[in-house]
């Protein structure tokens, strides 16, 4: 797999492809460039009216020393898949700019704080089911429950490494696992690689923006024991957050 994951991080793939239309190394056609087994494939993104509403905030996530999931998890549907052949499944994330920011709370806002902090080491978080034949991807949603985000630079348990009050874009990749000789050298044409605008969000190490907490321990089914039966939350006024409660959201 070691030459999947330098191709994956290298050129090829410098520039994402919004929503389900799979990355092309050279901008052309995907059917052009792409081997058949990756040219049809289609991704639906899952969740995606709550990713929306996360959207229109400006999506936050938790990143911690030991490493923290993603709320709302990273999840899709897959077609357009050669049900015999193998494929794996794997993610990262890109930075969107060269910038840090800060949030200002007058103006609940996001402003550019200075330059972007050096670039985190790249990683890849490979499916824990891969490889796997594209029949049994395509039979189920596939999560990426797994994943987590961390800020140790040192990590060494696999997580995903980010830069707090940095941007990032999650990205997805199809591999098509190619039996044939000397397969590294087409390798370029065996992937497709999808991004969804919607999933952008802010590495934070707590949660700036007091309606992102709401809404998470809203829409997060593990966080029930942090809701409120308050009357004002009944009728939709918000209610203010005490407690520390940005730093006892449940992980995910």
């Amino acid at each position: 797999m070691k030459h999947i994951y330098l191709l994956l991080i290298g050129p090829h793939l410098s520039q994402s492809c919004e929503l389900s239309l799979p990355c092309c190394a050279d901008g052309g056609s995907p059917s052009s460039t792409k081997a058949p087994q990756v040219s049809g494939v289609r991704v639906k993104l899952e969740m995606h009216a709550l990713w929306q509403q996360f959207d229109q905030l400006g999506t936050e996530m938790i990143v911690t020393k030991a490493g923290r999931r993603m709320f709302p998890t990273f999840q899709v549907q897959i077609s357009g898949m050669d049900p015999t052949a193998e494929y794996v499944l794997l993610m990262d994330f890109i930075p969107v700019d060269d910038k840090r920011y800060r949030y200002a709370f007058h103006s609940s806002s996001w402003l550019v704080a200075g330059r972007a902090d050096v670039v985190a080491p790249s990683r890849m978080h490979f499916h824990p089911d891969s490889p796997a034949c594209g029949a049994q991807w395509m039979k189920q949603t596939v999560s990426f429950d797994t994943l987590k985000l961390t800020n140790n630079l040192l990590d060494d348990n696999g997580h995903m490494i980010l830069n707090s009050m940095h941007r990032y874009l999650p990205r997805f990749h199809v591999v098509y696992v190619d039996p044939t000789p000397n397969s590294h050298l087409n390798a370029y044409r065996n992937f497709c690689s999808f991004s969804f605008s919607e999933t952008l969000f802010m590495a934070v190490t707590a949660y700036q923006n007091h309606r992102i907490t709401q809404l998470k321990i809203a829409s997060n089914p593990f966080a029930k024991g942090f809701r409120t039966t308050d009357s004002q939350d009944r009728t939709g006024v918000p209610s203010p957050i005490v407690g520390g409660a940005v730093w006892t959201v449940p992980p995910l």
